[in-house]
């Protein structure tokens, strides 16, 4: 129903095109900000709209426990309840109920834990995933899997990867709504036959599109990169791949170069809470003494509202005070970083410019935040 997904042009292994659903059009490649509660952390939908978000992430897990997905779908869905009129995805919950590790249990059923919110014993079955995200009504929802840590052994990574293959058949079998596409995920850790073989077996299972989960969970980025490029050859290339969690700029745009085409990772939001601004001169730490009486814009190359309209030295003021608007405004820049990133990679992809630019974002653009004799305690006191 209204849904299709098209490459258009290529740039080696890089691709660009467009994602089309029942609540609108997303171009690809994309990133998603993550609305973890129904909301993407001190933004409104007016302001994603303006920086160009065209699809954002809501959590099943966080919703399913608060409000609840009845109460969501009474008003709505997602899109009523939130008056976000344009694409939404939910992820199935799994990553946040195993990140939960001395809080739950799993078992062939699904996975048995305590309430982070009231301790109050709960049961994820894939069954009730697919329920809980039919009624949040997203767009595009995930199949439930395991998602086992970095640490784990061969054997546990091996039993995941197959559990979650038996959960993905079951997903597909209780998914009803045809206003909705449901994506695989595919497991394995960073075993390069764990990987093509989690893959063959959803691909088996037909999903419309696949998701590359259980990464960015503590494994050295080189091999996190081994694993994208042993994935590109195997899944379909008419169908959509999602990079599940990841990551910087930089790390977005390497997974752009090994056929990915949709993103989401929290550390733009998150990290601009915390004083982390991402610029085109590497990642800015605004608590910085240096910044005290700095009369220039946070970005000197971005046209974002936040670059337009204020210094270093009042968001370092606003930070330090604690105000609420630190946050808004260092959000609303990192955000639009991000998009404005990911708009350029499309450019570049279609004009043949995609290596350039990767090797200008690749060499620093996004790297750590530069250490400076002059910035003294960066506790701003």
């Amino acid at each position: 129903m209204n849904f299709r997904f098209q490459i258009e042009v290529r740039s080696g292994r890089a691709r660009a095109g467009h994602l089309s659903t029942p609540h609108g059009d997303v171009e690809t490649p994309a990133f998603m900000p993550v609305g973890t509660q129904a909301v993407v952390k001190a933004t409104t939908c007016r302001d994603l709209v303006e920086l160009g978000a065209e699809i954002i992430l809501a959590n099943t897990y966080h919703l399913m426990l608060r409000p609840g997905a009845e109460l969501v779908e009474k008003l709505g869905g997602l899109h009523g309840f939130t008056g976000w009129t344009r694409p939404f995805l939910t992820d199935s919950g799994g990553f946040q109920v195993f990140s939960l590790a001395g809080r739950r249990r799993v078992e062939e059923q699904g996975v048995r834990f305590k309430s982070h919110l009231d301790g109050s014993a709960q049961l994820l079955t894939p069954e009730r995933s697919i329920d809980v995200q039919s009624r949040l009504g997203a767009d595009l929802i995930m199949a439930f899997d395991e998602c086992p840590p970095y640490t784990a052994s061969r054997d546990e990574v091996a039993a995941a990867t197959a559990r979650t293959r038996r959960w993905a058949e079951r997903c597909r079998d209780a998914h009803r709504r045809d206003d909705q596409w449901l994506l695989g995920i595919v497991q394995g850790g960073v075993d390069p036959e764990l990987r093509e073989q989690s893959a063959r077996d959803l691909m088996a299972l037909d999903f419309p599109g696949y998701a590359i989960g259980g990464l960015s969970v503590g494994e050295p980025k080189p091999e996190r990169d081994r694993v994208l490029e042993s994935l590109d050859p195997v899944l379909p290339e008419d169908r959509p791949r999602y990079l599940m969690g990841v990551g910087t700029p930089a790390d977005v745009v390497e997974g752009v170069a090994r056929g990915v085409d949709l993103f989401d990772c929290v550390l733009p939001t998150r990290n601009a809470r915390n004083g982390q601004l991402f610029t085109s001169q590497g990642r800015l730490a605004i608590r910085n003494r240096r910044y005290r009486e700095d009369p220039r814009p946070p970005d000197p190359g971005c046209a974002c509202l936040t670059c337009r309209s204020v210094s270093r030295a009042y968001l370092r003021h606003l930070f330090v005070a604690g105000e609420i608007t630190a946050a808004v405004l260092m959000t609303r820049h990192n955000l639009a970083f991000y998009l404005d990133t990911l708009r350029r990679v499309r450019e570049t992809i279609r004009s043949g410019r995609f290596e350039e630019l990767r090797r200008e974002v690749t060499q620093g653009s996004a790297g750590p935040v530069r250490a400076d004799p002059r910035d003294g305690d960066p506790s701003g006191t």
